[in-house]
Order: structure tokens, then sequence, then C-alpha cells
């Protein structure tokens, strides 16, 4: 199964690009509609686009659980590691780039949702290829994935109002209707 992981993870990575692209589009694709607002990005700001790696991270690693998770003893674990560490990478790669060139390109925020799902993929390969033992249980690592899934609804609709959250095209907060 070991020589397997890399494929899954690779399957795993194209489908979290692919699908985390549409996800940018959805919402307004579908109207602004509230349903789809719950797992795509509902404006421009930093904290709505964490929301495109997230998911796509979560329901691949539902389909590789039931696949050959199962028999991994941490594996709920290193998706969470693999998750944070793409959650994070994105926020601080875009603020340091912008901070230290004071410029935004469209293009080098997509290379980072990128580089970010990239990265999250290959330490969780590199995990599971070693067989890393968490020192937590894989439940408390469902529940820390699934309470970050509440986190982004309630944000979605209560977005406190700091930068992280503010839409830099539009100036608002969250989810909104023109």
């Amino acid at each position: 199964m070991k020589k397997a992981i890399p494929y899954w993870q690779m399957v795993g990575f194209v489908f979290t690009a692919v699908v985390g692209t549409l996800l940018h589009f959805l919402f307004d694709w579908t109207g602004g509609n509230v349903v789809t607002a719950l797992f795509s990005a509902v404006n421009e700001s930093i904290w709505e686009h964490l929301k495109l790696l997230f998911y796509p991270m979560v329901a691949v690693g539902v389909i590789q659980y039931f696949f050959w998770g199962e028999d991994r003893e941490s594996f709920w674990c290193i998706k969470l590691i693999g998750i944070l560490t793409g959650l994070i990478l994105i926020p601080v790669v875009y603020y340091t780039y912008t901070g230290v060139l004071g410029i935004n390109a469209d293009w080098f925020n997509v290379t980072i949702f990128f580089l970010a799902a990239a990265v999250a993929y290959w330490v969780e390969t590199i995990l599971f290829q070693r067989d890393f033992r968490c020192p937590v249980s894989n439940g408390l690592c469902v529940a820390v994935i699934a309470l970050i899934g509440v986190v982004f609804t309630v944000f979605t609709f209560l977005p406190p109002h700091t930068p992280f959250f503010q839409d830099p095209v539009t100036g608002t907060y969250g989810f909104y209707r023109t």
C-alpha cells in the first residue's frame, strides 16, 4: 500500500486543484446561492479563499479513508496536519509577498493556492510513508476538522471586520447580496 499512497495523493492534489478552482466561481455561477456560500468563496478575501483548499481536501480525505485509510492508525491526524499546512501556507505566503513587494498579482495568488495544495499533499505523503504515529486520537482530529468547517460557516455569514475577512474589491465582509 505504501507504493500506492503517492498516486492517491497525486489524485487528491489534482482533485483539490480542479475543484478548488471551480469553487472560486461557484457562488457567482449560482447567483449567490446561500447553500453554495457554505463551501465556496463568497468574496475575494483571503479567508474565503481558504475554503477552496479546505473542502476539497476534506472530500479527498473521506474518499481515501474508505479505500485505505481505515487501516491507518493516524489517518485523520495526518489529514489534519496536511489541511492545516495548506491553510497556514496560503496567508503566510500571500501576506509575505504583498508586504515585501507591495503588489497583489492575481496570477501569483492562484499560484499560491496550487503551491499550498501541493505542499499539503506532499507533507501528508511523507507522513503516510513514514507511518507517522499521532499523539492524539483520530476522533479528536476529525472533531477539529469539523470545527474548522463550522468556523468557515460562521465566519462566512458573521465575519470579523478585519482585513483578513474583507473583500479588497468591494470592501464588504462575508456573505452579502448586491
